[in-house]
C-alpha cells in the first residue's frame, strides 16, 4: 500500500488537494468518485515527503475505530435534531474527541463548512475517517432534508457491524487458546522432554523402535537449528502477509476462508449480512443503485464477494435486474436471491434485504454459540494424535526394555 497525492474538483467546482492511502491509483480514483470528487490528477507520494505526523499514525494505528464512528454518528444524530448548527456541533464534538485523527477531520471539517462547502463534501475530504457508504448516506440525507435521518441510518449500520465483529472475535478466542497450548507442548516436549528420555535410550544401547528414532530426530534437528525453524515460521508469515496483501492475493484468500470447513460458513454467512444490511441502507437511503453496487462492495470487507457485487452492478449497467444479476454471480445463496426477486416485484427491496440481513446475522449467532461444540471433535483428535506419538516413541522402548528385564 502507498500514500497518492490528488487533486480533484468537488461538485461545485472547488478545487481540493490531499492525500490517500492505497494499493493502486485506480483505487483513489474509485474512492475519490464515490466522495463525489472528480480527481484530475492522482501521483504516488515521493518517500521523502512523508511527514513524521503521517508516519507516527501509520505506525501507531490511530485511525478511528468502529466505536469512534458509532459514536459520531450518534451525537451527529442528536445535535442535528436539536437544531444545533453543524458548525458548533462538530466544534463541540472536536473538542470531545479523543481519536487524533478524527480530532484533526473534525476541525477541516469545520473550516470547509465556514468556507461555504457542504457536509458531505467536507467529509468527503477525509477519506481515511469516513467511508465512501458514510460520505454518500449524508449526501442523501442533506438532499432530502433528512440529514438526522442519515446519521441515525449510519448509527444502527455500524452498531450491528460492530456487534459482529465482537461475537466472531469472542467465539475464537476459545480455539486459538487452545491452538496455541497445542503448539506449545509441542515445542516444550521437543525441546525439553524428548532429549532426556534420548540420552537414557542411548545410554542403555538398545533396538529403538521406528517411532521413537522419528521422534528423536525432530528433536534434534529442532534444538540443533532452532534459529532455522524460527527464521522459516517468520518467513513465512511475512511472506504470507505480504501476499495477502496484494490485489491477487487478497481474492485468493478472501475466497478460501470462505470455503474453510466449520469456519467458512461463519465467514459467509457474516459477509453475506454485511451485503444486505449496506444494500438496504443505501437503497432506503436513495442512493443510485449503480453508486449503491459500488458502495456495497466497499463495505462488504471482502475481496472475492466486492468482486461479485461488481459484476452485479455491470449487469445492472445493461439493463438487466437485480435478480438476473445476483444469480449470474454465482456466489449468493438462494434465500438472497429469492428475497431480492420479492423484493423487486413488491418494490420493497430495502425491507427484504433487511430480513435477509437479520436472518444471516441470526445464524452467525447460533454457529458462533455451536462453534466450541463443532470445532472440539477436532481438538479431541489432535491431542489424541499427541497423546499416541508420545505413546508410541517414549513409552514402547520403555516396555520393551521392562519386558526385556523380566525375561532375565
Amino acid at each position: 500500500m502507498a500514500t497518492y497525492l490528488y487533486r480533484g474538483r468537488s461538485q461545485r467546482g472547488e478545487l481540493i488537494l490531499g492525500e490517500l492511502d492505497a494499493d493502486t491509483a485506480d483505487a483513489v480514483a474509485s474512492q475519490l468518485f464515490n466522495s463525489g470528487i472528480t480527481p484530475i490528477n492522482i501521483d504516488v507520494k515521493p518517500a521523502a515527503r512523508q511527514t513524521v505526523a503521517g508516519l507516527w499514525r501509520r505506525l501507531t494505528g490511530d485511525k478511528p475505530k468502529l466505536d469512534d464512528l458509532i459514536l459520531f454518528a450518534r451525537q451527529m444524530h442528536t445535535l442535528v435534531k436539536a437544531g444545533v448548527p453543524l458548525v458548533r456541533g462538530l466544534t463541540t464534538l472536536e473538542q470531545s474527541s479523543h481519536n487524533e485523527m478524527l480530532k484533526v477531520a473534525l476541525r477541516e471539517v469545520v473550516d470547509s463548512l465556514e468556507s461555504g462547502r457542504e457536509l458531505s463534501a467536507a467529509m468527503g475530504r477525509h477519506p481515511q475517517v469516513f467511508s465512501s457508504l458514510f460520505v454518500n448516506v449524508v449526501r442523501v440525507g442533506e438532499n432530502s432534508g433528512n440529514l438526522e435521518e442519515a446519521f441515525i441510518r449510519m448509527y444502527n449500520y455500524l452498531s450491528l457491524e460492530k456487534d459482529i465483529r465482537t461475537r466472531i472475535k469472542t467465539a475464537f478466542r476459545y480455539p486459538i487458546f487452545v491452538v496455541s497450548a497445542i503448539v506449545v507442548a509441542m515445542a516444550v516436549i521437543t525441546l525439553f522432554v524428548v532429549p532426556r528420555f534420548a540420552a537414557f535410550f542411548k545410554a542403555v544401547r538398545m533396538q529403538l523402535p521406528l517411532p521413537t528414532r522419528v521422534i528423536m530426530a525432530v528433536s534434534e534437528f529442532a534444538q540443533d537449528y532452532w534459529w532455522l525453524v524460527l527464521l522459516v515460521s517468520v518467513a513465512a508469515v511475512f511472506l504470507f502477509r505480504r501476499y495477502i496483501n496484494t490485489e491477487h492475493g487478497r481474492y485468493r484468500w478472501d475466497g478460501f476462508k470462505m470455503r474453510l470447513p466449520v469456519i467458512g460458513s461463519i465467514i459467509m454467512q457474516a459477509t453475506l449480512a454485511r451485503y444486505a444490511r449496506a444494500f438496504a441502507l443505501c437503497y432506503r437511503s436513495g442512493v443510485p443503485l449503480v453508486q449503491a453496487l459500488t458502495l456495497v462492495s466497499y463495505a462488504v470487507d471482502n475481496v472475492f464477494m466486492a468482486e461479485r457485487v461488481l459484476q452485479m452492478r455491470t449487469g445492472v449497467e445493461r439493463g438487466e435486474s437485480l435478480t438476473r444479476t445476483s444469480r449470474a454471480v454465482g456466489v449468493f445463496t438462494p434465500l438472497v436471491i429469492q428475497m431480492l426477486s420479492v423484493g423487486e416485484e413488491s418494490g420493497n427491496v430495502s425491507e427484504m434485504l433487511d430480513e435477509v440481513g437479520g436472518y444471516y446475522e441470526r445464524e452467525v449467532d447460533y454457529e458462533l454459540h455451536t462453534l466450541s461444540t463443532n470445532i472440539e471433535p477436532v481438538l479431541l483428535v489432535i491431542l489424541g494424535a499427541m497423546v499416541l506419538i508420545l505413546a508410541l516413541g517414549v513409552f514402547l522402548p520403555m516396555w520393551n526394555l521392562a519386558a526385556n528385564a523380566s525375561h532375565l
